[in-house]
């Protein structure tokens, strides 16, 4: 076995590391290595070339580190980088490795969650603009109907530490009041981006309490452990130690101290040059 065969998990910052947290819950036993292009983001404004071209830079550093399996821990990546990833880049340069997402596996369950069939999505500008819920959803529950909301000013509002301040109060009543305006059936909401379980608390303050709120962190956990237990030969290139790297293309120090925000757990991070 590959002794330095971590998992690779990609984000343009730090929203990841709410995925990641959850993964390494549920699967401790594995190696990771966490990259978060803090420098570049946010990525949620970009476009479609300029995401593609972040995305696939990083995920190939993350290959030369040896992960053979990269999960985007980004909606926005996710959204508009990985189907060319996937179709266009592995097949002619990297073969033997792997690439996933956050979305497919959230649409995989989120009907399940929902008895009304309304299920509204809050996400960035570009995972919105992508409409790529609604296209997955409708592949695997046709019935639901899906509502979706941008809020460009919530990922700011987080990383500046301001998630739990009279402004995140005024942003939080005014996204959500946008979203359900559209449909008085929603009873089910979807963080489509992995910053905004910093702001759940604010969200269930203004959210009606039959309204239920998902984030995505224990899904994309239990879809990972699902999909190494159908892929054996992948599994078997996995390094288990327990161990846990983490990069930033950004000040390392800030990305320690914010960082610890959202993983829950003091951090130690290495400065990247891409």
């Amino acid at each position: 076995m590959n002794l330095q065969a971590p998992i690779g998990i990609f984000d343009s910052g730090y929203g990841g590391l709410t995925v990641f947290r959850a993964i390494r819950e549920a699967l401790p036993q594995y190696d990771y290595l966490y990259l978060g292009d803090n420098a570049r983001a946010p990525y949620g404004s970009r476009s479609f070339d300029t995401i593609h071209a972040y995305t696939w830079q990083c995920v190939q550093w993350m290959f030369a580190q040896h992960c053979p399996l990269i999960i985007l821990a980004c909606n926005t990546a996710s959204a508009k980088a990985l189907r060319n990833i996937q179709q266009r880049d592995l097949p002619a340069l990297h073969p033997q490795e792997r690439v996933l997402g956050v979305i497919r596996p959230t649409a995989e369950v989120i009907g399940n969650y929902s008895l009304t069939g309304h299920v509204g999505v809050l996400g960035t500008k570009g995972t919105i603009q992508s409409d790529s819920y609604p296209l997955e959803i409708a592949k695997l529950f046709p019935q639901l109907k899906v509502y979706q909301q941008a809020c460009p000013l919530w990922v700011p509002i987080i990383e500046a530490g301001e998630h739990d301040s009279p402004a995140a109060d005024y942003l939080v009543e005014k996204y959500l009041g946008s979203l359900l305006s559209q449909s008085r059936d929603i009873d089910t909401v979807l963080l489509a981006c992995t910053h905004y379980p910093l702001l759940s608390p604010k969200i269930l303050e203004y959210l009606p309490e039959h309204i239920r709120l998902i984030s995505q962190g224990d899904i994309v956990a239990s879809s990972l452990a699902d999909y190494l237990l159908r892929h054996p030969e992948m599994d078997s290139r996995l390094s288990r130690g327990g161990s846990s790297l983490f990069f930033t293309t950004d000040d390392e120090s800030e990305f320690e101290e914010k960082g610890s925000l959202f993983f829950e757990k003091p951090l130690r991070a290495t400065h990247l040059f891409l």
